[in-house]
């Protein structure tokens, strides 16, 4: 019996009692964002460092930061064999709307080979994973064919705002051949896929203040600066009628797609009438001269996540608002530096201010794009692992979303980091009724565990 076969008994055969040990894990609301749960961070991370002893993992702790905890463990006794560094975070997004949600977020239910939960997808579900593969191993084989550490942090879905400091502070307790990370997805579904970059991210929000307070529009209008219009004015100065942003210097160090990356994204075939109707548009939008996966991959952005402002009840109001709003997020691509990027966006509001108005900006999450060669050894291990597993070619894709930390990982420790993520883009991490398909949930156990055993034919010492 092969190695991968080994692997699906013992998954098939425990399946049930995994699932219900990972209900016990998404039960756990451990929402970061809200200092209402921060009892319950801390339980989630408890439940990590038990689940890890029991494995047979040591020197396990949970390390205190400034913000949440981080859970860390070790196994390194595999003399002579790569070392993988696994990646995860334990926190998760908030609810709301929580009308929304067919069923309660923290108790988990399937439906449909669907498992429903807030954190199933993103990040829980493939963490857990993790653990069930290191499980899979040692009750095979008495051993792992890796040495293997964890770093399970809990502020992820909040900027990764003191992991960091962590890492800068833990550089030789991390040290490793690889970092492993399951925080994103397939290409579609049954179509695997090892992201080898992801985007870069800042951003702002800028505050428009004109007048003391709220005037009549009556009294005053067509004579005081509307703080409204003001800020539309400067909204509209970001982008032209095609897309393209108009910030000065804003594409000054973007690298360019090589014509490999660009004919490897041609040939996935991607369907973009299927695209328009999942998200419900007649027409798609983008820069001139980039296919959609190149523009969502490859390309920086500048979108306007939220506008506030004036009167928006019910009927009318007839005010000339003193106060106008946005927040604002730039996606960025390799070679981009966020503080640059942010000091160019202050430039570019200061020269289109409106007369009559004082605007303010405020910073927020800052993150450098991350980008591995896809030729990479260890990358193209996990290409083959997911072959072996899906029995179709593995996709080499980048990620269009940020993980904030990856970019420090690999200033800090110097390391490739291989993305091996089993979600899906349908899944609504992030969104009411977020959920895991099983079949990948079942399939990527497999995939991680043909892959350690691949790693460790590697000459990466």
């Amino acid at each position: 019996m092969s190695q991968l076969q080994k692997l699906d008994a013992y998954f098939a055969e425990h399946r049930d009692a995994h699932l219900a040990e990972l209900n016990e894990f998404l039960r756990i609301p451990s929402i970061s964002a809200l200092s209402a749960h921060k009892e319950d961070m801390q339980t989630a991370a408890n439940w990590l460092a038990t689940k890890l002893k029991n494995l047979g993992i040591e020197n396990v702790s949970i390390d205190q930061t400034a913000g949440h905890p981080v859970v860390y463990g070790e196994w390194l006794h595999a003399e002579g064999a790569p070392t993988v560094l696994f990646y995860g975070h334990y926190d998760v997004q908030p609810v709301d709307p929580l009308e929304l949600w067919e069923t309660a977020p923290f108790e988990p239910t399937i439906r449909d080979n669907k498992l429903f939960a807030r954190g199933a997808s993103d990040d829980k579900g493939q963490v857990f994973m993790h653990l069930k593969t290191i499980e899979a191993l040692f009750a095979l084989d008495g051993t792992l064919p890796v040495n293997v550490k964890f770093l399970i942090e809990g502020e992820e879905e909040i900027g990764s705002a003191h992991l960091p400091a962590y890492v800068d502070a833990n550089k030789e307790k991390l040290a490793a051949d690889l970092i492993l990370i399951s925080d994103t997805g397939l290409y579609a579904p049954g179509k695997p896929a090892v992201c080898y970059g992801l985007r870069g991210l800042a951003g702002i929000q800028i505050d428009v203040r004109g007048a003391k307070g709220d005037l009549h529009s009556g009294l005053y209008g067509g004579g005081v600066q509307n703080a409204i219009h003001a800020l539309a004015n400067i909204l509209a100065s970001f982008r032209d009628e095609h897309g393209t942003i108009q910030v000065d210097g804003f594409y000054d160090n973007v690298r360019p797609l090589s014509d490999e990356e660009r004919q490897a994204y041609k040939d996935l075939n991607f369907d973009e009438q299927a695209l328009k109707e999942e998200v419900g548009v007649t027409e798609l939008f983008g820069e001139a001269g980039y296919s959609y996966l190149e523009q969502t991959w490859a390309r920086p952005t500048l979108e306007v996540n939220g506008v506030f402002g004036g009167f928006s009840g019910e009927g009318i109001k007839t005010v000339l608002p003193a106060e106008a709003g946005a927040k604002i997020t730039c996606r960025l691509v390799p070679d981009q530096d966020p503080d640059e990027i942010v000091a160019k966006l202050r430039a570019h509001v200061e020269k289109h201010k409106p007369v009559g108005v004082d605007v303010t900006i405020s910073e927020f999450d800052k993150g450098p794009a991350y980008i591995t060669p896809f030729d990479h050894p260890v990358i193209q291990a996990a290409g083959r692992s997911y072959e072996r597993v899906y029995e179709v070619p593995t996709a080499y894709i980048r990620g269009g979303g940020s993980i904030p930390i990856v970019a420090a990982f690999d200033q800090m420790l110097q390391l490739p980091v291989v993305l091996m993520g089993f979600g899906l883009n349908s899944e609504n991490f992030h969104a009411p009724n977020e959920h895991f398909h099983l079949e990948n949930f079942d399939k990527g156990l497999r995939v991680l565990g043909d892959y350690l055993y691949e790693v460790a034919s590697l000459p990466l010492k």
